[in-house]
């Protein structure tokens, strides 16, 4: 039976699963790595994700157009991630404990709306997938593996990896994200040079919140194209693992997501197969696995010095 898994056909088809998987996850571990380097964690991504999630289904399936639904989707994590700001840079709040109430308001209040305007489960037609005839239906064993692991997948999914080098170019070669790092390992050196510290977290949590909601929406219509009750299923945990599994470097965390989204795709296979592994095991292998990799990255790197600490203008 594990030969099976061996074949070219299922190979392929964990490959291309894999890449699509680790969409949501890239979105939210993305925006968290910008929050993280100024010192803010957010543990409410999950809670984003699940109100951009409902959002774009919601928006999608009465006007037809994913794309006005994604867009509903980043406004209302672009909401969530400026009160998440609020509370943490403003307020000062423990980011912790506030970081679980907005990832237990989006669960409840997403619950809610599916139930007064939903109510039941349905699917409707999102973001489509790529089709090129050449490559998926050629006899070519090699062009059709480039095709259905590279070239079948729809648009959320290429502007996610895309976003990985643009993310890595803005926090290491630009004046922004050397804004972001002094911010995040010391930002009282950094208030002396003139940067202004709330300004910056302020900024980066916000946009923590609208990719947050992007990865939301990337679940709800495009990868899965179905709203339910608590629809992720601790991916925005899973994506906030993933910013300490990369180190903080975006890179890092593409490595992460694709190892734990491969690991995931090899676990729906195994079911798919029949293979004698118990389901809730097969289940549990993509967690075991993070854990694992996050008590080994815990060990050899640091994280930004000011992470989770509040910023008192003046304190020296």
């Amino acid at each position: 039976m594990i030969a099976e898994l061996l074949t070219a056909r299922v190979l392929i088809g964990i490959a291309g699963s894999g890449i699509r998987l680790a969409t949501s996850y890239l979105y939210a571990a993305l925006g968290e790595t910008f929050g993280q380097r100024s010192g803010v964690l957010n543990l409410g991504v999950d809670g984003i994700m699940l109100m951009g999630a409902y959002s774009a289904f919601y928006i999608t399936r009465n006007t037809g157009s994913p794309w006005l639904g994604l867009l509903v989707a980043l406004l209302v994590g672009t909401a969530m991630g400026l009160a998440m700001a609020f509370i943490s840079v403003t307020l000062k709040a423990e980011q912790g404990i506030s970081g679980i109430g907005v990832y237990l308001f989006g669960l409840g209040m997403s619950d809610l709306l599916f139930q007064k305007t939903l109510g039941n489960i349905e699917t409707i037609s999102g973001f489509q997938s790529l089709h090129i005839p050449a490559l998926s239906e050629s006899s070519n064993l090699l062009l059709r593996a480039i095709g259905e692991i590279f070239l079948s997948h729809n648009i959320l999914v290429y502007i996610a990896f895309a976003l990985v080098p643009i993310s890595a170019f803005v926090l290491n070669k630009t004046t922004i994200g050397l804004q972001i790092r002094a911010v995040g390992q010391n930002p009282e050196a950094a208030d002396t040079l003139g940067v202004n510290v709330n300004l910056v977290r302020y900024c980066t949590v916000t946009f923590g919140g609208l990719m947050a909601g992007a990865a939301g929406a990337s679940l709800s219509i495009a990868l899965l194209n179905v709203f339910q009750q608590n629809l992720t299923a601790g991916q925005g945990f899973i994506a906030v693992a993933l910013v300490y599994f990369g180190a903080w470097r975006p890179f890092g965390v593409l490595a992460g997501a694709m190892i734990f989204s491969l690991v995931n795709a090899l676990q729906v296979w195994v079911q798919v197969l029949g293979i004698p592994i118990p389901s809730d095991i097969a289940v549990m292998m993509p967690y075991v696995l993070t854990i694992l990799a996050l008590v080994v990255a815990v060990q050899r790197v640091e994280e930004p010095a000011a992470l989770t600490k509040p910023f008192e203008r003046g304190e020296h």
